[in-house]
């Protein structure tokens, strides 16, 4: 078989030993989950509920702000006991309502309930999802029903399954394959009706071979469906990157993948849209990788949305007193928490824990000029110009350069021998050039 890579990329250790092999547990009810109001990409959803408020699972506590939006639900019965602004996994405060479960767990009428789907049409199902509050959960957190409404002019003729979790420690998607993969490719197979797409592709990195055998059996009983073995570099698992190494399809810059005719599903998604399709559940819970070497037990967790840190780490037997810090997400994508009272997210992937002689002291130096960041972009940028623009405040270069097309991997600062910050200065540009005013004619 060929190589089904792409340009740059590099290969950070994966460190996934630590949870590979440990089967999903699914965390008891906690004494209190905050749930935020805002967790997908787009508009933020509007509060519908107010303290002191009963709420039962299932309820929606939180309504569509826009098109580009999705309700947030309650992950537990219980009582708001307040709504107020709490520490997010992103490093800011956010608004979100504390609910003290009852301890029933009761849902709310209408949630919880089977439904046949043999003869569901495509607008159907995505109402079934959009209700459902679906959005990307391999981090990007965008509205999944948006996702599936490209414009009539952008025809999709190819569906991409992402279960290869190329950042490293993370193995929730790893695990979900090899627990629910019947699950997965149902609804991915309700993705496929939406979409009137007769090819789907599993693509999978070649470092979870288990994974792969088992997805391939099930493929066989999905007309249609195949699972593609990619090679372990990361950012393998990156929409652009992924689409390029098993289509030689190029995403132009500036543009989306159904300008090449493909959408791309996280397989954590796709077990979401058969649960919110088939049994009428709503996206309360997740699983979560709670890794590294910081953490007493790492364990791959079901926990419900808006389960806080703290009480990750208790279940899993407490932090060691040598860690140094803990990652909201991956090593190389990931954001460092200042507070373990943040809580889970529907893009919570996973929450690492390292140890302080795994922290490396980045003392940043000047750009050298050795090149190594343009060999490993993915995105064949030229991250050493565009950080000079950037501390120099010079944004209109750095969009010029197109710094807005940076997928934020990482790959520059990790093969960076000047330790130069490089995704914080990315992300500043970006920011900076967002909130200016579109220039128009």
């Amino acid at each position: 078989m060929g190589r089904r890579r792409f340009y740059g990329g590099v290969h950070p250790e994966y460190n996934k030993d630590h949870t590979r092999e440990l089967g999903i547990e699914e965390m008891p009810l906690p004494e209190k989950l905050v749930v935020y109001f805002t967790q997908n990409l787009g508009a933020p959803p509007r509060p519908v509920v107010e303290k002191g408020d009963e709420v039962k699972k299932g309820q929606v506590i939180a309504e569509p702000g826009g098109f580009v939006s999705a309700p947030v639900h309650a992950p537990t019965s219980g009582k708001i006991k307040s709504i107020d602004l709490y520490p997010h996994p992103v490093g800011t405060d956010m608004p979100a309502a504390v609910i003290i479960p009852d301890g029933a767990d009761e849902w709310v009428e209408g949630c919880n309930a089977e439904r046949d789907i043999t003869d569901l049409d495509g607008d159907k199902i995505k109402n079934l999802i959009q209700g459902g509050g679906l959005v990307g959960m391999g981090g990007a957190s965008f509205p999944t029903h948006v996702k599936l409404s490209p414009p009539g002019d952008k025809k999709i003729d190819l569906l991409i399954l992402n279960g290869a979790e190329c950042e490293p420690y993370l193995t929730a998607d790893h695990r979900l394959m090899l627990e629910k993969p019947e699950e997965i490719l149902e609804g991915a197979s309700l993705f496929a009706r939406v979409l009137g797409v007769q090819k789907v592709i599993v693509a999978i990195e070649r470092n979870k071979p288990d994974a792969i055998e088992v997805m391939r059996k099930k493929c066989i009983e999905h007309g249609g469906f195949s699972v593609a073995a990619l090679d372990v570099v990361y950012p393998q698992g990156a929409e652009k990157q992924l689409i390029f190494a098993l289509t030689k399809r190029r995403v132009p810059a500036g543009g989306l993948p159904m300008d090449v005719s493909v959408l791309v599903q996280n397989v954590g998604t796709a077990f979401a849209a058969y649960e919110a399709v088939r049994y009428a559940r709503p996206l309360v819970k997740r699983v979560v990788t709670v890794t590294g070497r910081g953490i007493v037990h790492p364990k791959n967790v079901l926990a419900r949305v808006g389960t806080s840190f703290e009480d990750l780490v208790g279940f899993c037997g407490g932090m060691k007193d040598e860690t140094g810090k803990v990652i909201n997400g991956g090593p190389m994508m990931g954001v460092a928490q200042y507070s373990l009272d943040a809580s889970v997210t529907k893009g919570t992937s996973g929450v690492v824990f390292l140890v302080r002689d795994e922290i490396p002291q980045f003392i940043s130096d000047a750009c050298i000029r050795c090149g190594r960041c343009l060999d490993a972009c993915p995105m064949r940028l030229n991250p050493s110009v565009l950080s000079v623009f950037i501390e120099r405040m010079h944004f209109d270069e750095a969009e010029e350069y197109n710094v807005l097309d940076c997928i934020e991997c990482g790959c520059c600062a990790y093969v960076c021998p000047s330790r130069r910050p490089l995704v914080h200065h990315f992300r500043r540009a970006k920011a900076e050039i967002r909130k200016r005013p579109k220039k128009t004619g």
